[in-house]
């Protein structure tokens, strides 16, 4: 079988990719930060149901040219997962947009040179459907978020620059590298350990509590299970090449709605999720004081549909729904408390 290189591997995208690799038969190399972390990565292919025996690790940081050739040499194919991902909104945007375009360049160097066939590349919605007047109809792969709109914050600036850079890289010095790219919602389903997508952190603060209200907010959903095998039919199939592909599992949610999935899904277990979604202008109005619901502000009551028609026509990708994997993640997360 192939050998498959997969950056980010202790990430909550990365760790299930890995385990539909390995299930798959794959030889897999991953890449970490530091080798401290290998103990936690096994771990977590072992709860994904996976045997780590075909996996190897190397320690390689998107910041740092050094160990990307070594990590990518003998290796078929590239996906790459692995990107930044701030606290918060940064001083300085380049702090968070640099780290992303640049570790994308370096894994693409590195591909190209050890001879690597496809990189299939994560990228994110954030690159496709902001900064737009309202609208209508759903978003495309053809569709570009714009960078210098006044909504548009750092982070999307990084998703959306690193893939540029991505696509003019193998345009202009790829060689016979091909790239496709997947850009996915926000990414939910069963956590295999400590380390999930920020999108969890949702599911967990309403059911901890820390989420006494629901803002007027819309986001898209999909499944990490359905990401990650949208990953690999992108690696696998010859008409993914310079293709990108929208990852969303159907119509937006609201966090009222994912409140309402949670309680009637899990009776008491989700007996401290929201039950009061609160008018905009206090949610305005408590952001003069709370500093995490300014990031918040922007985004109430903006409603972005997105098209997975691509996928599915072109992979024959079919996603599971949003119900049923916002109970996946609940589920996952309070199996992981006990």
């Amino acid at each position: 079988m192939s050998k498959v290189l997969v950056t980010g591997g202790t990430g909550f995208l990365g760790a299930h990719i890995i385990v539909q690799l390995l299930d798959a038969g794959y030889e897999v190399r991953t890449t970490l930060r530091s080798l401290k972390r290998k103990d936690d990565l096994f771990a977590m292919i072992r709860t994904g149901g996976a045997d780590p025996t075909r996996l190897t690790v190397v320690e390689a940081d998107l910041e740092q040219d050094t160990g990307w050739i070594e990590a990518a040499r003998g290796c078929d194919f590239v996906l790459h997962v692995a990107s930044p991902f701030p606290a918060g909104n940064p001083a300085d945007e380049e702090a968070v947009i640099r780290p992303a375009r640049d570790g994308t360049l370096r894994v693409l160097h590195a591909a190209r040179d050890a001879g690597v066939k496809r990189v299939v590349m994560t990228s994110s919605f954030a690159a496709i459907g902001y900064g737009h007047p309202p609208r209508k109809e759903p978003f495309e792969e053809t569709d570009w978020s714009l960078p210098d709109a006044p909504d548009v914050q750092p982070y999307i600036k990084s998703k959306i620059f690193a893939e540029r850079a991505a696509w003019d890289f193998v345009e202009r010095e790829g060689g016979a590298l091909e790239l496709s790219v997947i850009n996915p919602t926000g990414i939910f389903g069963p956590v295999l350990g400590p380390d999930f997508s920020s999108s969890i952190g949702i599911i967990k603060a309403m059911l901890d509590g820390r989420m006494p209200f629901a803002p007027r907010v819309y986001f898209g959903v999909v499944d990490v299970r359905d990401v990650a095998a949208l990953h690999i039919s992108a690696m696998t199939e010859p008409e993914a090449a310079g293709e990108r592909f929208i990852a969303v599992s159907g119509e937006p949610v609201s966090m009222y709605s994912v409140a309402a999935v949670l309680r009637r899904g899990l009776g008491a277990a989700a007996a401290k999720a929201p039950r009061l979604q609160l008018p905009d202008f206090l949610v305005r109005l408590m952001a003069r004081f709370v500093p995490k619901l300014r990031e918040v502000v922007p985004q109430l009551g903006i409603y972005r549909r997105a098209s997975n028609a691509k996928a599915r026509r072109t992979l024959g990708w079919s996603p599971r729904t949003a119900e049923e994997t916002v109970l996946a993640t609940a589920k996952s997360l309070i199996e992981l408390s006990k």
